[in-house]
């Protein structure tokens, strides 16, 4: 009589309020790995994706790590800006030395007679630049008649005989004092049939601010 009651009593406490009694769990069941000696183990992650506790290795009481943000790249952006700011130096200061020699290059030169009857007749003779050989005339009353028809002569013969005309001059002597004076020079046209012809032209100067030409004449 005893074990039937207990029977009776068992039977109905695992059926209190509907619940069944868990299923045996049919199978191996998965033990945890030993952890290796010398091998760390990986810290579980929580749902922010921050270790619950402190790392491995951290100091028991150390408050958990603050994941540091990106840092911005203002190293880069500053060497940029330096290195565009030293380019445009160099750009401007290129700039004024191309000016500054192409000033010296093309500055008129009055200082000197000889030097302005050279390259008066380089631009009136040779180039055939009268822009260029109107800087080394006198600022009004230049009489250049005679020099105009020399050239005007020299261009016709090129384009009747079909050469060309090659003009040098040398021997360039000047007669000047104080405020006017005159140079000398021997011109010579040279063709290229080798036919040569040469003239003494004399250029008449005055001081105004620099030697100017006001006058060209032929002597021989």
């Amino acid at each position: 009589m005893t074990l039937s009651w207990r029977s009776s009593i068992d039977a109905r406490t695992t059926k209190v309020d509907g619940v069944q009694p868990p299923e045996p769990v049919n199978g191996p069941v998965a033990q945890p790995s030993p952890a290796v000696p010398g091998q760390a183990v990986p810290p579980t992650v929580g749902a922010a994706g921050v270790p619950p506790g402190p790392l491995p290795g951290a100091l028991p009481g150390s408050p958990p790590p603050v994941l540091a943000r990106r840092p911005r790249n203002r190293r880069a952006r500053l060497w940029i800006a330096l290195g565009a700011g030293i380019l445009a130096l160099l750009c401007l200061g290129g700039v004024g030395v191309f000016i500054s020699v192409y000033d010296e290059a093309t500055e008129i030169k009055r200082s000197a007679p000889r030097a302005v009857v050279n390259d008066f007749l380089a631009a009136y003779l040779l180039n055939k630049d009268d822009n260029a050989a109107q800087l080394y005339l006198c600022k009004s009353g230049a009489d250049l008649a005679s020099l105009d028809s020399y050239r005007k002569t020299m261009e016709a013969v090129e384009r009747d005989r079909s050469v060309g005309i090659t003009v040098t001059w040398s021997d360039l002597t000047d007669d000047t004092a104080d405020k006017a004076g005159s140079v000398s020079a021997k011109v010579q046209q040279t063709a290229s049939d080798n036919s040569r012809l040469e003239n003494t032209w004399r250029f008449d100067m005055v001081d105004q601010d620099g030697w100017r030409i006001c006058r060209a004449t032929m002597t021989q």
